[in-house]
């Protein structure tokens, strides 16, 4: 199992839970156990906890990774991005220089 599919799973599964308590709320509320206002209140409280703890969990895998790629030595995308300019730039300034000594070269 890889990690993508771990934090899949888990936001899945988030999902499900968030669909469970919408229907728990919805049931308090149809029994009179709650008011409509305090459903409603309980479902907002609930949802920006809920994507408060999917950012935070999202910043947790992102930083893991981070330094997963860290210790294994690979490349960030922007480390190769630049180490690919670098050798555009270079092989740029090669084809300039071996043009000017095949000129030089020819008179």
């Amino acid at each position: 199992m890889t990690i993508f599919d771990v934090v899949r799973n888990a936001v899945l599964a988030g999902f499900g839970v968030q669909e469970k308590v919408r229907e728990f709320i919805d049931e308090l509320v149809k029994k009179g156990e709650l008011s409509e206002s305090q459903g409603a209140k309980l479902v907002k409280e609930w949802t920006e906890k809920a994507d408060k703890g999917a950012t935070d969990m999202n910043k947790n895998v992102s930083d893991l990774m981070t330094k997963t790629l860290e210790k294994m030595n690979i490349p960030t995308k922007d480390e190769f991005d630049r180490l690919n300019k670098k050798v555009q730039n270079l092989s740029s300034r090669v084809r300039k220089l071996e043009g000017g000594a095949e000129e030089g070269r020819e008179e």
